[in-house]
Parts: structure tokens; C-alpha cells; sequence
């Protein structure tokens, strides 16, 4: 599927389309034209890439690349900005990350996403009811583009602190397997996004410290507007991998503890078990010439012996805090 999107600053105009407006835009000097391709036959792709904007071959392969570092690459006539933003939204804090290739011209945009990028539509739906955006210029729209994806990271990111909250408490209160399970699925998604936001932190840093021609110099601005969300998205996701981790090693703990007082209960248990058993073992074999075996109390006495053992060992047990 290709959708595109025609402007034409000297009259304001918007008009939204498919390919055919890929020749009516190459025709006017002076209009602007935002292409996005998704779902397309790769050799078509490549063909349109090519033949209408210009853009480098490897640059085309390496955005129809399902696994792709992000990068940014900067060209005689155009920059090609790779990221990695979050697929549909989920009802957890489970993700997937699509590929999402921008080139920027002087007059075009043109972007290429290997699945449904909420981002790309959130900016087309924007785009569609305010007209005036397009009239920043391409360079704006793929920095704003930028903007909602890492928006959306930050947004999820966010949405986990109540539940590590929550989590943390239920530790203590009530400590269940289903807790791990949970910690361990938060930390495997969190290295996720530590991973894919420090690269884009790298890219963006780069583009501030040396913008790339098609980026404006007014553009500085919101480069680094986006970097420095881009770092704290980063950074957020740090700090919550590290909250998981500290919560693992504290649901470990409590459960040691746990097992520990248990263990502890039942040492007790055996060791005031031991001397009664003994004595029972004792008195028990068979054999007729037993002191006790004809004496009227003896049993009693047995008894009372037992009694006073396990009273003192309780005793014992009670005034070291063992218990």
C-alpha cells in the first residue's frame, strides 16, 4: 500500500491520495509530498524508491530489513533516519517493535514501516485535520514523527511504575510464584527497551552535534527536544530494570526467609523429638530385667522425665528468640 499526501504551499492546499500523486508532485516545482509505503512487494518498493526520490539502494535494503540497528545516514540530496517504534497498542506491558525508515528531502518525505505503526497514523490523522504542518517543511513532520514514537515508549514506560508499586507491596504481604513470573517478564521487555533507546539516544545526540544538511538549522531546536525525551525514555527504563531487578532479589529473600522460619520450626520440633524418642526407644526393648519394668509409678515417672525435657528445651529455645 502506498498513501500519500500533496501540499502546496502557495495556496495552502492538502490533497490526499495513492501513487498517482507521486507524478503530479514531480511535476510542481514548488509543492511538497509525504509517500508512505507499507505491506508493498519489495521490488516495487525499491523501484518507486528509487525512481521518484532518488534514494540509494542500500538505504532502501537496509530500511525493508525487518532486523536493522537504528541508524541515520546522511546523502547529497536526501538523509535516511532509521528507528525502531512500538507496534500496536497491548493490554500489557508486552511489545513489538517495527522497523520504521524515514527519508527526508528538500521536498519530500518518505516513510516505510515493516508493520502498523500507530505513530505514522497518529501524525497522518494530525496532518489531515491541520493542513499548516506540512508548511514547516518535511524535515519538521519527520521530527515530529520521531516525537510521537518516542512518546509512545515514554507512555509505556510510565504506565509500569503503578504496577511495580503495587507489586513491591504484594511482595511483602503476600508473596506468590506468579510475582516472579511477572518481575522476570518486566525485566526481559525492559533490557528490550533499554537496548532499541539507547541507540536512538546515539542517533539524535549525533544529529545535534552535526545536523545533517536536509535538517535545517532552525531544526536544532527540536532535535534536541527529541533527544532529550529519547534520553529520558532511556533512562526511566534503566531506573524500572533496576526497580525489577531489586524486587526479584527482594522476592527471593522474603521466600528464603520464609523457608528459613519453617526450617527453623521443624529443627525445633526434631530437637525436642530426639531426647523423648530416646527415652521411648529405651524403655521400649524388651527386656524383663528393667529397673522400672516392675515398679508401679515408673510410667509416670517416664512420663513426668519426658515432660520436664521438652518444658525445659521450650524454655530454652523461647529465651534465645527461637522461637
Amino acid at each position: 500500500m502506498i498513501r500519500t499526501i500533496l501540499y502546496r504551499p502557495v495556496t495552502g492546499e492538502l490533497v490526499t491520495g495513492s501513487e498517482e500523486l507521486l507524478a503530479a508532485w514531480q511535476q510542481e516545482p514548488d509543492a511538497m509530498l509525504w509517500a508512505d509505503f507499507a505491506g508493498n512487494a519489495p521490488e516495487m518498493e525499491q523501484q518507486t524508491l528509487a525512481e521518484n526520490f532518488g534514494l540509494h539502494p542500500l538505504a532502501i535494503q537496509d530500511a525493508q530489513r525487518d532486523r536493522h540497528p537504528p541508524k541515520v545516514e546522511a546523502f547529497s540530496d536526501n538523509v535516511f533516519i532509521l528507528l525502531k517504534g512500538l507496534g500496536a497498542a497491548t493490554a500489557g506491558f508486552e511489545f513489538e517493535t517495527i522497523q520504521i525508515a524515514i527519508f527526508v528531502g528538500d521536498r519530500f518525505l518518505a516513510t516505510r514501516h515493516s508493520g502498523p505503526s500507530p505513530s505514522i497514523d497518529r501524525l497522518w490523522e494530525a496532518l489531515q485535520q491541520e493542513g499548516s504542518l506540512f508548511a514547516d517543511g518535511p524535515d519538521a513532520l519527520a521530527l515530529r514523527l520521531a516525537r510521537i514514537s518516542v512518546d509512545r515508549y515514554l507512555n509505556r514506560l510510565l504506565s509500569l511504575e503503578p504496577r511495580l508499586e503495587d507489586l513491591e507491596h504484594e511482595i511483602v504481604v503476600n508473596p506468590r510464584d506468579e510475582i516472579l513470573a511477572e518481575l522476570i517478564g518486566y525485566k526481559t521487555n525492559l533490557r528490550k527497551f533499554r537496548r532499541v533507546l539507547l541507540y536512538h539516544v546515539q542517533i539524535f545526540l549525533q544529529m545535534l552535534e552535526k545536523p545533517p544538511p536536509q535538517l535545517r538549522a532552525e531544526r536544532i531546536h527540536e532535535i534536541r527536544d527529541v533527544y532529550e525525551h529519547q534520553e529520558r525514555a532511556n533512562s526511566l527504563a534503566t531506573l524500572y530494570y533496576e526497580v525489577a531487578s531489586d524486587l526479584v532479589e527482594g522476592y527471593i529473600s522474603v521466600a528464603s526467609h520464609r523457608l528459613n522460619n519453617i526450617i527453623r520450626v521443624l529443627t525445633i520440633i526434631t530437637a525436642i523429638f530426639v531426647p523423648l524418642s530416646f527415652l521411648a526407644g529405651i524403655y521400649g526393648m524388651n527386656f524383663e530385667n528393667m529397673p522400672e519394668l516392675k515398679s508401679r509409678a515408673g510410667y509416670f515417672v517416664l512420663l513426668g522425665v519426658m515432660t520436664a525435657i521438652a518444658t525445659t528445651l521450650l524454655i530454652l529455645f523461647r529465651s534465645r528468640r527461637w522461637l
